[in-house]
């Protein structure tokens, strides 16, 4: 331990690090992680120590996915009020997706106009994606410069007009864009001629939903993003993973060398097409919550490495586009501050650990992003903790929860795993439903 250095010492009898849980003491200095040390190490003077008891020291976890909607879209959700829901739920560290706000992260003008509206509001460090659409591959690389993460792209609509999809021609064109200065892409990936051949009924009945949703489309699509990346050795990362029968296609894709990574969110792998009630349509996401059996498939795939993170996906609207018509209602599950709890509430029945839920939801996400300050409590990284109570329940009340309109599919489900507290950079921001002001940073790739 550095000595005079060290300002804050975190201690707790499970501590999550990299090599386990163990009882650690965690050393801070300037809100970065100092020394990971024995439990009974000595405080030095001057220090502040905080011990949690029995309750887990988590790394504080990382959002890859998540739709702020700021600005232009505030009625649906904000700045303020998401990173205040990520605060309140463990999260540190959220990375934004380009659409759903006006304008869309597709040019460096319009990143430079999120970023301002962001500045003030983070309550959490919070970095952003850009967008890829068909008309703005000359705006790839500068937008990779000018921080961006990586980007995102649709094959199927995407809901929203000033978002538009890549047909095959744009995907390989705009990949081989970003495959030329070693970016990313990120793909939603449903194919638009299954989803066209699918039955499309309107009406409250959540199956004739899940019927114009089809598995094939998600396999197809998959399918034609790896032979695009095995051709051009390009990095991709396919989002919000809801069919399993993808997964031994991803694994084997892997065998053979393509760099493709994939994510799964929390309804996927906690709800399921066989509980949600007709008209229900705060479930309605887009691909859909599949069958039981379905999201076993998708545990096996966290469980053997083929599904690297688990990520929110948080996509809200204002309480009256969750209309009964599952046709119609706007397709999106808010779940920002409930991740972690959901998650581990199933990840503890089917005998998955906390250290299993930090590696999907902090190291995982981090490092895909190339966080290389987040995701992990050892020395060198951000002071960026979440404190778990994992044994207490609590049942969801909409109306406790931070984001901005109160609609989400976990309402009334109880819960395992209380968040007592959440640290970024060695500050307390969130206690017991108390936040502080604003104190998150904006990210910038490899910063």
């Amino acid at each position: 331990m550095s000595g005079a250095d060290v300002n804050l010492v975190l201690r707790s009898t499970r501590v999550v690090t990299p090599e386990g849980t163990r009882p650690a003491a965690v050393a801070v200095a300037g809100g970065t992680i100092d020394a990971v040390l024995a439990y009974d190490t000595e405080v030095p003077a001057g220090a502040r120590l905080e011990d949690f008891g029995d309750d887990v020291l988590l790394p504080g976890l990382v959002d890859t996915h998540v739709h702020v909607n700021d600005p232009g879209r505030t009625e649906w959700e904000g700045f303020w009020t998401a990173t205040r829901a990520a605060a309140a739920g463990g999260i540190t560290t959220l990375l934004d997706m380009p659409l759903n706000s006006l304008p869309p992260t597709t040019t460096v003008d319009h990143l430079r106009t999120k970023r301002q509206v962001a500045a003030t509001k983070a309550h959490v460090d919070t970095g952003f994606w850009g967008g890829a659409v068909p008309a703005n591959v000359k705006d790839l690389r500068p937008l990779y410069e000018a921080g961006v993460f990586g980007f995102k792209c649709f094959l199927s609509p995407s809901g929203v007009e000033e978002f538009p999809e890549l047909d095959q021609e744009q995907l390989a064109r705009s990949m081989a864009e970003i495959a030329g200065f070693g970016g990313l892409l990120i793909v939603h990936a449903e194919d638009p001629r299954h989803l066209a051949a699918a039955p499309q009924r309107s009406g409250p009945a959540y199956a004739d939903f899940l019927a114009s949703r089809p598995r094939d489309a998600e396999n197809t699509a998959i399918e034609g993003l790896i032979a695009h990346a095995r051709r051009l050795n390009a990095r991709v990362h396919v989002l919000h993973l809801s069919s399993g029968d993808a997964l031994p296609l991803i694994a084997a894709a892997r065998r053979d060398g393509v760099r493709v990574t994939v994510e799964s969110c929390p309804h996927f792998l906690t709800l399921t097409a066989e509980e949600v009630p007709d008209g229900a349509t705060e479930f309605k996401c887009c691909p859909p919550i599949r069958e039981a059996a379905n999201q076993d498939a998708l545990w096996d795939g966290l469980a053997d490495g083929t599904i690297d993170c688990i990520v929110s996906d948080h996509s809200p609207c204002t309480t009256d586009l969750k209309t009964p018509d599952f046709a119609a209602a706007w397709g999106g599950i808010s779940s920002l501050q409930l991740g972690l709890p959901a998650i581990w509430t199933e990840a503890r029945r089917r005998g998955r650990s906390l250290d299993d839920v930090a590696r999907w939801m902090s190291a995982a996400p981090a490092a895909l992003a190339g966080l290389t300050r987040k995701g992990a409590i050892e020395a060198g990284r951000d002071a960026d903790f979440a404190v778990l109570a994992p044994d207490q329940t609590f049942t969801v009340d909409p109306a406790e929860l931070f984001h901005r309109n109160q609609v989400t599919a976990y309402a009334g489900r109880t819960l395992h795993g209380v968040v007592k507290s959440t640290w970024l950079r060695g500050r307390r921001i969130a206690a017991g439903g108390v936040l502080t002001e604003p104190t998150g940073r904006l990210l910038e790739r490899n910063l």
